[in-house]
């Protein structure tokens, strides 16, 4: 059986925290790659602590649980990432791998490759992975621009054709981002400052957009 998109990135994702070690900086604010690992571990073996992602109230909870984890041995934290979801877990589920995960490892191992010294060139995708971030740049409205008062659409430019910018989120005025679709994922989800995505549009939406707290 071919390896998911998602198993394939996660796996590149635990190689990385190893050879970088636990502190190494990360795109996430305030987070190492410890923080990340642990975020990582508890998402999947720790579901009571899953609504904290999403709900502000039970926040404070979720931390206190990827904390605990964080104090842990990194290695072990690293270990159980590529490893993969326990069987019990819902993200264990045939299916819910890909559709939870391949979005969501795609971008934490950006947001590890993009923080060091130096940067990181944008890679070179599967065709088929490009498509799925593709699906979920479009279908991100609800979640990525939630608070979001201006107009959003995509355009895409990988294909090598002229191709229409497809609004996504209602507003006026209209802010188009362009870019490859796993840039403007990345924009999406509040990586702005390294997501390769030209912005255009009315000079105050622009700023708006570029001010907005994106993403969850």
């Amino acid at each position: 059986m071919p390896t998911s998109h998602a198993r394939a990135e996660r796996a590149a994702l635990a190689e990385l925290l190893r050879v970088l070690g636990p502190d190494a900086p990360t795109l996430c604010e305030g987070w190492t790659t410890r923080d990340l690992a642990a975020h990582l571990v508890v998402r999947e073996h720790r579901p009571d602590s899953g609504p904290g992602l999403v709900f502000k109230p039970l926040a404070g909870y979720t931390e206190r649980v990827r904390r605990r984890q964080a104090a842990k041995p990194y290695e072990q934290s690293v270990r159980l990432v590529a490893d993969g979801p326990p069987t019990l877990s819902a993200f264990g589920i045939p299916g819910v791998d890909a559709a939870a995960n391949t979005m969501e490892y795609f971008i934490h191992l950006e947001d590890v490759r993009r923080a060091q010294p130096g940067g990181a060139e944008p890679r070179e995708l599967d065709p088929a992975l490009t498509e799925i971030l593709w699906k979920r740049a479009k279908g991100s409205s609800r979640i990525a621009l939630r608070g979001v008062t201006v107009g959003v659409a995509l355009r895409r430019t990988d294909t090598g054709a002229d191709e229409p910018a497809q609004p996504i989120h209602k507003g006026t005025p209209l802010v188009t981002l362009a870019g490859h679709p796993a840039e403007l994922l990345l924009y999406l989800f509040g990586r702005k400052e390294h997501a390769r995505v030209e912005v255009t549009g009315d000079p105050d939406a622009v700023r708006a957009l570029r001010a907005a707290d994106t993403g969850l």
